[in-house]
């Protein structure tokens, strides 16, 4: 079966360039996604992280929508505790207005940074993500422009009319909680598979799938997972360049944080090299033609017809060329006219 393919972006800082580099980098790959035939562009939601630049992917995907005409728009995602439900459905409809029919709305439970920065964000963090279903049925009444039904007496989420589908609200996870949570409200299901290297994922699914109540908008199930990949002409080049998110995992471990560094400059000692070879063997790392079959393997296995992909490089025109190969390696075949 032909296989979707969907762009994740972190707009990620690299060593030597500015952080609104990053910004922009992810405006000039949006656009390119369209070109090469990708189906949504999502951007992410982090704080307080010096490596993620992008903290506010409302105003991130009004700029993108903007600069492209076809392509999927949304959050992966919009870590709902943070806010409030109604802010959120309006920041979402106004996207809409401007982008009709193209904005997908994901949001997790997550607090996409430490309970430090979580607490500046909202003081009531502590409590939260308690609230998180109520707010997520909340946040699908005012994104739908339905009358709302829970104790707020609030008005409709504007703009009001006009809109030619209300954005499309997607449950974000990496554990049984957001399956069970997507399957009980009738929503799309993203696995951040790239979080640990799948760890997990076909017991979502299987709960997810399981569960499922049909939903008016959504009748049958509908997922996809997230991959960390990068591609390139060769399985050297493809490691060499991969080295620079290896480096940024190791660190991670031992609480350290920074931006990308480039893969000429990365030593790794003896124990780190026998540490990464595990993950090595799960990466979606190599020859176009060999990740393209790992990802093609894998969405079989899962039974899904698109796959989100993930690509942090200090280079963009790496991550730009490892997009395109990935795009031209897993299009579907062409259907010749008849002479």
């Amino acid at each position: 079966m032909p296989i979707a393919l969907s762009i994740l972006d972190q707009s990620i800082a690299c060593a030597g360039r500015g952080e609104d580099d990053a910004l922009r980098d992810t405006l000039d790959l949006a656009a390119e996604a369209e070109r090469l035939g990708y189906r949504r562009f999502w951007v992410s939601e982090h704080h307080g992280l010096p490596t993620i630049v992008g903290t506010a992917p409302e105003i991130l995907l009004a700029a993108i929508a903007a600069r492209t005409t076809r392509i999927r728009l949304g959050s992966a995602g919009v870590m709902l505790p943070h806010y409030s439900a109604f802010k959120v459905a309006e920041q979402f409809r106004v996207l809409d207005a401007l982008a009709p029919g193209r904005i997908d709305l994901g949001v997790g439970r997550a607090p996409g940074s430490d309970l430090r920065v979580a607490q500046l964000l909202n003081p009531n963090a502590r409590h939260a993500a308690e609230a998180f279903p109520q707010q997520v049925v909340d946040l699908i009444q005012w994104t739908r422009g339905q009358p709302h039904l829970g104790t707020h007496a609030h008005p409709l989420a504007p703009p009001g009319s006009g809109l030619a589908r209300a954005p499309e609200v997607w449950m974000l996870g990496s554990s049984d909680y957001g399956a069970q949570l997507a399957a009980h409200l009738g929503l799309p299901y993203a696995f951040a598979y790239f979080f640990m290297d799948g760890q997990g994922v076909e017991q979502a699914l299987a709960l997810y799938r399981q569960l499922y109540r049909p939903s008016e908008r959504h009748p049958t199930p509908c997922a996809t997972v997230c991959i960390w990949a990068l591609a390139a002409d060769s399985d050297e080049e493809a490691l060499h360049h991969a080295r620079s998110r290896e480096r940024w995992r190791l660190d991670r471990e031992r609480g350290q944080f920074g931006p990308l560094q480039p893969p000429a400059a990365i030593r790794f000692s003896a124990e780190e090299e026998a540490r990464l070879q595990g993950m090595r063997r799960r990466a979606f790392v190599g020859r176009a033609d060999a990740v393209c079959e790992r990802i093609t393997a894998l969405a079989h296995a899962l039974q899904l017809d698109e796959i989100v992909i993930n690509t942090w490089a200090h280079e963009p025109a790496v991550r730009r060329r490892s997009y395109a190969m990935l795009a031209e390696g897993l299009a579907p075949p062409r259907v010749q006219p008849p002479r």
